[in-house]
């Protein structure tokens, strides 16, 4: 510990801490824009100045550290004053149109503009321009970036996909696609992770919302049957924007929710998740058995972002993916058919909308010869968990106040093994619950595999199922997944079964979820998951009965030729950017 002063009070602080970081434990904080701790430690913005005793000039709180004896004074008249002048420069170059950005009230620079009572600049206002397809899944508005690099730095050094790059010096530096290319060029993953660590509003979800709520969308047409299923990992965020805590944001309030804005149907894509464990857990038993027919590992296929990733870096891997689609896809083909039937209904009326905590989901929904029920497309919108919120919020409603009703069936029963689908490791340990008893006859204890959970972006682990090892891994983050990849192909490690993730801490970190700027919410939306998983009383997949009855009455049994059309794909079907 070393004794410093900080506003004339004085302060112990660990050795190699910097001034930010002591000034945050002595309840003194410093503001600040561009800093990400680990990962972007820059002093790009100059909002976080402050005056050390003895020293002539300002310094960074963020990538200063403190030392015995520093007098620090975090709000001097020459702090404030330049601390004004650095945000109203920001300002000069940014569209203060607040009320039309979709993070008007959770924008860091919003928060810190009014926390200095800026209300005019004396700068001239200069917006810089670029253009953008504004049918691309994710939007960049270059009118709100402030270029703090922390979309570069999220892609390069978590990431490691080189997406962003900066051009220019000076007032003209610009933030754009690396290497000159539009953004329908380059391999971005549409993970979103830029997204979710943008302080601004310069980086978003393409929103679809008007789809259904504008005059001309679905909710509107008598003729569109509205079908909603809701992903594992957005019960476990949405309520954190609407001011709910997680006793009030249960999945019941959330389906009562969607009553209300108008949708027919709701349905938890947990029963999707349980379908997709029968078919890619009976893949992998299969291919175990022609060993000598298949490369290994196995890969996990419902991660679209980690998908994209694969295809664009390593092309000659993509057949280790299993070919099972995404459970939201899976759902939305058995609504079109098996549901429709069922109930006696039109399938060309269905309007299926999935609700996801994903980016990269918006463009899988797209992909041609992933629909396969013979009604255009399966899957017809996808909103993320943000796009959510903005209707409820759009409608007033008082979500503290509404009952709580169950998921509509027979599309509505999940497993608790569907809804750890939403943290790392959850699709694994699913996978092994049901694999185990797919090959013994016996289920296994439900959390007999929980050496597969945590936040570490590579774990792994040796299961053995009556006398058989299997050797499986569990990474989440594209990062890591490059590492894991170049490890396997210099035969460094070696594994039958591996789940990746594109999203640090699986989907319950992802790129459609609720922002809360110098944050990661990952592992406390997985533990919520996992706790929903404890409550259960269903805890496996192959014990979901509306699972057990769309086999009995429609597909026969896993992988059969029936699954086989509406359950799985060919991902060599379509094509990244640059693939040949």
């Amino acid at each position: 510990m070393v004794n410093i002063k900080i506003n004339d009070i004085p302060v112990s602080a660990a050795e190699g801490a910097t001034i930010l970081e002591a000034a945050a434990l002595a309840n003194m904080p410093v503001p600040s824009l561009c800093y990400l701790k680990d990962i972007n430690e820059i002093g790009a913005c100059r909002v976080c100045v402050v005056e050390i005793k003895g020293v002539n000039r300002l310094v960074p709180a963020c990538d200063n550290t403190v030392q015995e004896g520093m007098e620090i004074y975090t709000n001097s008249a020459r702090v404030r004053e330049a601390r004004r002048t650095n945000v109203e420069l920001l300002l000069s170059q940014h569209d203060c149109r607040c009320p039309s950005c979709v993070r008007s009230g959770n924008c860091s620079l919003q928060k810190v503009a009014n926390d200095l009572g800026i209300f005019e600049s004396q700068y001239e206002t200069d917006l810089p321009k670029s253009s953008w397809p504004a049918s691309f899944p994710m939007i960049r508005d270059a009118g709100r970036c402030i270029k703090c690099m922390r979309c570069i730095q999220i892609c390069d050094k978590v990431q490691k996909l080189h997406i962003w790059d900066i051009a220019g010096t000076g007032s003209r530096v610009n933030i754009g696609v690396s290497h000159n290319q539009q953004i329908t060029q380059a391999e971005c993953a549409l993970c979103g992770q830029c997204i979710t660590h943008c302080p601004t509003g310069a980086l978003r979800e393409r929103d679809d919302t008007l789809e259904l709520t504008s005059l001309h969308g679905a909710f509107a047409d008598e003729n569109k049957i509205t079908i909603v299923q809701i992903a594992p990992a957005v019960r476990a965020a949405w309520g954190e924007e609407l001011g709910l805590s997680r006793s009030e944001a249960t999945p019941q309030r959330m389906v009562s929710a969607l009553k209300a804005l108008g949708f027919d149907y709701v349905f938890d894509t947990d029963f999707g998740a349980d379908l997709t464990i029968m078919e890619e857990g009976s893949e992998f038993l299969e291919r175990l058995k022609k060993k000598d027919d298949y490369k290994f590992p196995m890969f996990t296929s419902c991660c679209p972002g980690w998908v994209r990733f694969l295809k664009s870096q390593y092309p000659d891997m993509v057949d280790q993916l299993s070919t099972a689609k995404s459970p939201h896809q899976m759902q939305g083909a058995v609504t079109k058919t098996w549901f429709a039937q069922k109930m006696g209904i039109d399938p060309e009326k269905i309007y299926n909308i999935s609700i996801m905590p994903c980016v990269a989901k918006k463009h899988e929904a797209a992909i041609p010869n992933i629909n396969d029920s013979g009604q255009n497309r399966d899957v017809d919108l996808v909103l993320t968990t943000r796009e959510l919120v903005r209707m409820i919020r759009a409608d007033h409603l008082v979500v503290q106040d509404l009952p709580e009703t169950e998921f509509d069936n027979p599309l509505g029963t999940g497993s608790g093994a569907g809804v750890i689908f939403g943290a790392t490791g959850g699709v694994m340990e699913a996978a092994l619950r049901s694999c185990y008893y797919l090959v013994t006859g016996k289920n296994p204890a439900p959390d007999a595999f929980y050496m597969v959970r945590g936040l570490d972006g590579w774990k792994e682990a040796s299961i053995d199922i009556q006398g058989s090892t299997v050797r499986v891994a569990v990474v989440s983050g594209l990062g890591n997944a490059r590492k894991l990849i170049r490890a396997l192909r210099s035969q460094k490690v070696s594994y039958d079964f591996v789940e990746v993730m594109a999203c640090p801490g699986g989907c319950a970190g992802g790129g459609g979820q609720p922002i809360h700027d110098g944050e990661e919410l990952a592992g406390d939306r997985g533990d919520n998951l996992y706790f929903l998983d404890r409550s259960s009383e269903l805890r496996f997949s192959h014990e979901n009965p509306d699972v057990v009855r769309l086999y009995q009455e429609y597909l026969g049994h896993p992988l059969s030729h029936k699954a086989h059309e509406l359950l799985h794909t060919d991902h060599h079907g379509w094509k990244m950017p640059n693939e040949k």
